[in-house]
């Protein structure tokens, strides 16, 4: 789902930025919002970089794991859990990891997603020279993929990207 150079380049990049991959606790509110709507505090935040997140949940108890191949702490493959947070991840996926991408998002997701997609380049560049966004696609191209997968419950577009959520 990731190869290794690109865990490499993400590697170096979070260990060269403090702000590189911290701030996933922005998002801390909604996720509370649509747990309590579907009855839950079991999260995986998937592609949590430095946690943010993760912290931010836990702190109001919350049974909550973090994944991110590309931070040593949260790189262990995660558990199947109720409600799957992917903010500001696919956009940064190799393209051709996205379907293997989904494909894992699908079989961890027990009943809600919560994606964040953005859909312009990133102001961070990787240590190799390229745009931190390696997959930079129309919001639409995005949500063909993702209803393959799941059912759209809501579609908001934002500036230079979308918000949706999706059941299972």
């Amino acid at each position: 789902m990731i190869s290794a150079e690109y865990v490499k380049q993400n590697r170096q990049l979070h260990e060269e930025s403090e702000e590189y991959g911290s701030q996933s606790m922005r998002w801390a509110k909604q996720v509370v919002a649509l747990c309590a709507s579907v009855g839950t505090k079991n999260v995986l935040d998937y592609g949590c970089g430095k946690g943010g997140l993760v912290k931010a949940l836990r702190g109001a108890d919350f049974d909550v794991q973090g994944y991110d191949p590309c931070v040593e702490e949260f790189s262990a493959r995660p558990n199947p859990a109720a409600v799957v947070v992917c903010t500001d991840v696919l956009e940064h996926i190799e393209p051709e990891h996205i379907d293997a991408v989904l494909d894992d998002i699908q079989s961890l997701a027990l009943h809600a997603v919560y994606f964040i997609v953005s859909t312009r380049p990133a102001k961070k560049i990787l240590p190799d020279g390229r745009n931190a966004h390696l997959s930079l696609r129309h919001s639409n191209e995005w949500l063909k993929d993702l209803m393959k997968r799941f059912r759209l419950v809501s579609f908001n577009d934002v500036k230079h990207g979308f918000v949706a959520v999706m059941l299972k």
